[in-house]
């Protein structure tokens, strides 16, 4: 597959799965999961995960922080899409798993409201300017403050996300329709 072009060109539904089944086996996808979250979807993609990483026999430290990001991004994937079911018709997120360059990947997609965006924007820039010792302060400070809303822990997953992969979390927003936008996540987690 060249590209995502070739998936929305593909002339029947036939077509566009071998597509898709290419485009994942060159990607190297082991997961996708497309839909309503709730917390029973979670587990069983928290399982199937689980499962394959024990079956090419993954190091135990790498399937734990593969594992831990997985729950936290699945956990705000739940947190945001409830919000959005009654109000949008876009209400579905997407969640993948993959392996490329000595590293695993996650990333997640879901729809946010857009008065949400500019103090999510702030988080995640606050966040990918942190070393690993200005995380942990951070971590720390959030936990002390006590300052969790009723949705959540005030950006600590985010936080933790970024402490567990070592690594920058990189995201996008595309519009959707009005009031609403879509929130891409990616985050990287090397092997060593």
């Amino acid at each position: 597959m060249s590209n995502l072009e070739d998936l929305k060109n593909a002339a029947t539904p036939l077509n566009f799965i071998y597509k898709l089944h290419e485009g994942m086996m060159s990607k190297n996808l082991k997961l996708i999961y497309e839909g309503d979250f709730s917390q029973d979807i979670l587990k069983a993609v928290l399982s199937m995960t689980e499962k394959q990483l024990e079956s090419i026999g993954e190091d135990g430290k790498i399937k734990k922080k593969v594992f831990n990001i997985m729950v936290e991004c699945l956990q705000n994937i739940c947190k945001h899409t409830e919000d959005n079911k009654i109000k949008i018709n876009h209400k579905s997120a997407i969640f993948m798993v993959g392996f490329e360059n000595e590293e695993y990947f996650i990333c997640t997609g879901n729809p946010i409201k857009q008065e949400n965006v500019e103090l999510l924007k702030m988080k995640l820039a606050e966040i990918n300017n942190l070393d690993k010792e200005g995380l942990k302060a951070l971590y720390m400070e959030v936990v002390s403050r006590g300052a969790i809303s009723d949705r959540g822990g005030a950006g600590l997953g985010l936080i933790d996300i970024a402490r567990k992969s070592g690594k920058k979390l990189e995201y996008s927003f595309e519009e959707m329709e009005k009031d609403y936008l879509f929130f891409s996540l990616l985050i990287r987690i090397p092997r060593n």
